[in-house]
């Protein structure tokens, strides 16, 4: 029996799985860490400690807890959270945490500057994107003003699933799917990065070098195998983003085809068949050559729940906290007795791009319970993914399929108002690991010993979450009060942040 290993990073967990030739998990493992937030608007990993720490006894657990010979494992595939920006010396060492993707607004005044220097029009035609949150450039733009130093010494500025194949081989590469948020450096029609419409940021040759996804990278290193388990010389392929590996994990292939991701943040990730201009969405190459995605992204979902438990929830267990606060929110009727929020709470992604965005709770009164406050939670959540799904619409990229996927599925009022929302039937699969899975099925690939269409067989649909007429006229009410909320009070928000005090 041959096996293939994946391994993902995510905003708080990481995961693994080992996989046989079948597609069966024959082992799973899984290790929490923090998200740092230095200060409002600002979020980071370490990765010495949550990146290649987690890789590496995630690694040692799966091969200890299945008992396989490491020399079985035929190939490694890794994600992560992306797109970020990370400094790196020559050897690959952190020069500082890593700038996390688009829930860290930092680099907000370096993005309205890039922008009106270069123009909208001439960013979507050459990099496909407006420069957003989620841009790794204008990340890179504010170290060289905050931090010339560190700028200076380093060899190289790489993203989180990067950092992990350079410790595993030594080679600094990125795919192309994950290259594509590096606007204005990276050119979608020739897939090579591009210093024209930013000279003088950083040199082409600071950056990581560019293949496909399933490329092998390198094998892995002796001082890899020490650390993680491994053995030396096991082929490791570049891996991609965690968005896409999770959408390659339920079947996301064909155009129409499109993923929703339930995590820390929804991530949606839609085929096409030909390249989407629209700036309130993301394009890339897909992650292979001469196909096409449409991608969006809210900046806080799944993490409002951990923020929601942690301030006021405090009294109940950990480990049930969620569960306890679920079944709450069940006690709630649909429309949350007339509450709405804003789940703004970092800025927000697309479609509105507004990193001065804030989190917004409407409509309380003395009848309403904690049950009632996290159930319109949970309906924010569905109110910004409908609002994405209308975005696609109007783009003229209507999905055919809606494959959910991500921990965050098991919550079935937050599921549920997704697709109550939304008027919109989404689709199961046995496998909800995610990105994990996803990475062993792309490390199968790279090898030869899976074809795209056996994902089908390996994660087969076993269910499906269908909308509930009976509530799409509270739903349809509360999403044009949603839309009205934020354009009536960003002009507030914007006013708020410039005079909050600094303590």
């Amino acid at each position: 029996m041959t096996y293939t290993l994946g391994i993902d990073i995510g905003t708080f967990e990481s995961k693994g799985v080992l996989v046989d030739a079948e597609g069966g998990i024959v082992a799973m493992a899984a290790r929490p860490h923090k998200m740092l937030v230095p200060q409002p608007g600002w979020a980071e990993h370490r990765p010495r400690e949550d990146w290649w720490g987690d890789f590496c006894f995630i690694s040692g657990k799966l091969i200890a807890d299945s008992g396989v010979a490491p020399a079985d494992i035929c190939a490694v595939g890794a994600s992560a959270i992306g797109p970020c920006m990370l400094p790196v010396t020559r050897t690959g060492e952190p020069l500082m945490n890593g700038v996390l993707y688009g829930v860290d607004t930092r680099a907000a005044a370096e993005i309205a500057e890039l922008t009106e220097q270069i123009g909208e029009a001439a960013l979507l035609q050459c990099c496909g994107n407006a420069l957003t949150s989620q841009s790794v450039g204008p990340k890179i733009l504010w170290l060289k003003r905050n931090h010339p130093e560190v700028f200076r010494d380093a060899h190289k500025i790489v993203g989180a699933t990067t950092y992990l194949v350079q410790q595993l081989t030594g080679a600094c590469v990125i795919d192309h799917y994950s290259a594509s948020s590096s606007a204005p450096l990276y050119n979608v029609e020739a897939l090579t990065w591009t210093d024209d419409l930013s000279p003088g940021l950083i040199r082409r040759d600071r950056l990581p070098d560019l293949a496909w996804t399933t490329d092998i990278a390198g094998a892995v290193s002796q001082r890899a195998a020490d650390e993680t388990g491994l053995a030396p010389g096991t082929p490791v392929i570049t891996g991609t983003i965690d968005a896409a590996a999770e959408a390659i994990s339920v079947g996301v292939a064909a155009p129409g085809d499109l993923m929703l991701m339930y995590g820390s943040t929804m991530f949606m990730i839609l085929v096409t068949a030909q390249r989407v201009r629209d700036p309130r969405l993301w394009y890339a190459p897909w992650l292979f050559p001469g196909q096409h995605a449409s991608m969006a992204g809210l900046a806080t979902s799944g993490t409002l729940t951990h923020w929601f438990r942690e301030q006021f929830a405090r009294e109940l267990d950990p480990a049930t906290a969620l569960a306890v606060l679920t079944a709450e929110a069940e006690t709630s009727p649909p429309g949350a007795k007339g509450l709405i929020l804003l789940p703004y709470f970092s800025g927000e992604r697309t479609p509105i791009h507004d990193p001065h965005a804030k989190g917004v709770l409407f409509g309380l009164d003395l009848t309403q319970t904690r049950g009632d406050v996290y159930r319109a939670l949970l309906e924010g959540i569905a109110y910004g993914t409908h609002h994405v799904l209308e975005t696609f619409r109007e783009a003229g990229q209507t999905p055919t399929s809606i494959q959910a996927v991500g921990g965050g599925i098991k919550n079935k009022v937050w599921s549920q108002a997704v697709s109550d929302v939304s008027g919109r039937t989404q689709t199961v699969r046995r496998h909800t690991v995610g990105a994990a899975y996803g990475d062993a099925f792309l490390a199968a690939l790279a090898i030869g010993a899976a074809k795209p269409a056996d994902i089908l067989r390996w994660n087969p649909v076993v269910t499906e979450i269908a909308a509930n007429p009976a509530w799409a006229e509270t739903y349809a009410h509360g999403f044009g009060v949603y839309r009205n909320l934020y354009t009536n009070t960003r002009g507030l928000m914007r006013a708020g942040l410039a005079a909050r005090p600094t303590l």
